[in-house]
């Protein structure tokens, strides 16, 4: 019985997160039919240098021309991804759809898992008498949290800068469905797929590296290894764990080395993210701060800027485990 209330709930919700990828994907279609279209593609606020539409078809058009799209300073996104659309193209506004429901849909299911661990751990601890007892009222129940996942899905797909940014062919929309199956593989408690994931992730944007200590974290928590320093088990998972993301990076890197032979892409990939070259608007404050910054300075604040990045992770984590 109580599985066949399981199986009516996750039917009950399964409906409405189709009906909201369908309005979702529509409201896409329309506008990649629409004179919008263009005008949304060329607006900075959904663009930058680095997931610009119309820099990928010009990385693609040195391809065909047997030049290496890194030779200029034009084309700074992943060989995986020219390569991608290199076989692709044509079918780019469907590949961008897809990408965006996919996004909401790995988002609905780490959420609704995330709920699961949750009630499982409040269960948990009110057996155990962990709660001081004016705290019960605080707790959540299954009640409200129910349409918490469908909720998630909404506000991504319908949020109009999630839209605006797949009808501009923004490869961000790529990666952010590469962190979703990161998050979703993490609560699910699969090492294998997080490290993969988080390693694409990484490959595509450099950034997600500061997610690893979360997800390694968590994923200590969910094997009930406990997070100390003098355990022998916390070493050997971190190590296991660090060796599959570590060893996923290094595949995706090499194998964008074999494919262009040559190491161009690291400087033009990561190099650019980290320096900052290109001062074209957007809506980041490293172009705004650093345009109206005397050349003299800029390498000392580019330094700090990019350290903030990674420097509260360390904190963060030793604070909240």
């Amino acid at each position: 019985m109580l599985r066949a209330a399981r199986a009516a709930c996750s039917g009950n919700m399964a409906a409405p997160l189709v009906l909201v990828v369908l309005v979702a994907v529509t409201i896409r279609a329309i506008l990649f039919r629409s004179s919008l279209a263009a005008f949304i593609s060329e607006r900075v606020e959904v663009v930058s240098p680095l997931n610009s539409w119309k820099r990928v078809v010009e990385g693609m058009s040195l391809l065909d021309l047997d030049v290496s799209p890194y030779s200029g300073d034009v084309f700074h996104e992943t060989p995986l991804i020219i390569y991608l659309f290199h076989f692709l193209v044509d079918y780019s506004e469907i590949v961008f759809m897809i990408t965006d429901a996919l996004t909401a849909v790995a988002l609905y299911l780490a959420v609704q898992e995330y709920n699961k661990v949750l009630f499982k751990r409040q269960k948990l601890y009110l057996e155990l008498k962990k709660y001081a007892a004016g705290a019960h009222d605080l707790l959540r129940v299954p009640t409200e949290m129910h349409y918490i996942p469908l909720k998630v899905a909404i506000f991504y797909l319908l949020n109009p800068y999630t839209v605006l940014s797949c009808v501009a062919k923004s490869t961000c929309a790529i990666n952010n469905a590469i962190i979703a199956l990161f998050i979703l593989a993490t609560v699910k408690g699969s090492p294998l797929l997080s490290a993969v994931f988080l390693s694409l992730a990484t490959y595509q944007s450099l950034y997600p590296i500061t997610l690893f200590p979360a997800a390694l974290l968590y994923l200590l928590q969910k094997e009930f290894i406990p997070v100390k320093m003098s355990s022998p088990s916390f070493w050997i998972w971190t190590c296991q764990y660090s060796s599959l993301y570590l060893g996923c990076l290094t595949i995706l890197i090499c194998h964008s080395f074999f494919l262009l032979d040559s190491w161009d892409f690291i400087h033009s990939v990561y190099g650019f993210i980290l320096s900052v070259p290109d001062l074209t608007p957007n809506i980041g404050l490293f172009w705004y701060f650093f345009a109206e910054m005397f050349a003299h300075f800029s390498l000392f604040f580019v330094c700090v800027f990019q350290i903030n990045v990674f420097f509260y992770t360390v904190p963060l984590t030793i604070k909240l485990k």
